[in-house]
């Protein structure tokens, strides 16, 4: 079993380009963590996950400077 962000899955020997495919996550909008050490975008497709492995990912989202704002405006 692999440990991914917090939940036990069955995906051991799956490459991390597969896992993020079938999950439906944009690869160039994540940052995966493998064992608490980050994961080179360019290992995705030849790494896959082991037994025992601990994952995070990590997305990003693009949210505009007005709207971090928002809430210091509002009162």
């Amino acid at each position: 079993m692999v440990k991914i962000n917090g939940n036990e899955e069955n995906a051991a020997g799956v490459t991390v380009t597969d896992y993020l495919e079938q999950n439906n996550y944009n690869a160039a909008a994540v940052v995966v963590e493998r064992n608490e050490n980050i994961l080179p975008k360019s290992e995705y497709g030849t790494t896959a996950f082991a037994d025992g492995d601990s994952i995070e990912i990590v997305c990003f989202m693009a949210v505009s400077y007005t709207h971090l704002r928002a809430h210091e405006t509002s009162a």
